[in-house]
């Protein structure tokens, strides 16, 4: 049974974004623990109300948002809440998203990772029979076409794996890229570090909200036909 203070229903303290993980809301809160909190759950910086790959990449820009900058996530935080499905199609975009708007600015490392992410987009594009999805495409190939020394480096090392790839989950990719692309972003020598974090963070919820869209539409529309 979880404790008491474990639960904060009643907006009786207001959090206050910060850095890091924290015990209750007046110690401050992350974004993903702001969730929890607006949405009347078990104070969590992992709460059920929200994709796992989202919430992750909330956490990452909440952490490497300058102080300054951090309170402008606030806005974003109740778009999160209710917003998780199981369509494998969510960790892609979020994913395909991340890598396309940090390889750009990343260090050349950082950019060979997310050119080999952005391979793993593309195979899961086809794994999923999207193929034929125009705006995915294009994201990946307009992505690697911003680095190509990483995108070349890249296809060689596919090249070189062929059929010795090891089969994984692309859940646990889609973590790798993310964590590349918010890191990459965050420590890229540019003046516009936290903007370009807010703006990957809005676009993904965005994102996420396009592909859980039609199973929302259906259930009301199987709603409506039993009325």
């Amino acid at each position: 049974m979880p404790k008491a203070q474990e639960f904060y229903t009643s907006p009786d303290v207001m959090p206050v974004l910060s850095p890091g993980k924290h015990r209750s809301p007046r110690q401050g809160a992350c974004f993903m623990e702001f969730a929890s909190y607006l949405a009347g759950e078990r104070w969590s910086d992992h709460p059920p109300c929200t994709h796992p790959l989202l919430a992750f990449l909330a956490r990452g820009v909440n952490d490497f948002s300058s102080d300054e900058s951090r309170s402008r996530l606030v806005p974003l935080i109740p778009s999160v809440i209710g917003l998780n499905g199981t369509d494998p199609k969510i960790d892609l975009v979020i994913a395909l998203r991340a890598a396309s708007l940090a390889i750009p600015v990343a260090s050349e490392s950082r950019q060979r990772a997310l050119a080999t992410g952005l391979y793993s987009c593309r195979q899961m594009l086809h794994d999923l029979g999207l193929d034929s999805d125009i705006v995915l495409t294009r994201r990946v190939e307009n992505a690697l076409a911003q680095a190509p020394s990483a995108r070349e480096w890249a296809r060689e090392f596919e090249a070189l794996r062929g059929k010795h790839r090891r089969s994984l989950s692309f859940t646990r990719a889609g973590r790798a890229i993310v964590s590349t692309a918010v890191l990459g972003i965050a420590q890229a020598c540019i003046s516009d570090a936290d903007a370009r974090l807010h703006e990957l963070l809005a676009l993904s919820i965005e994102d996420t909200i396009t592909v859980l869209a039609p199973v929302s539409e259906s259930s009301a529309v199987r709603a409506h036909a039993v009325v």
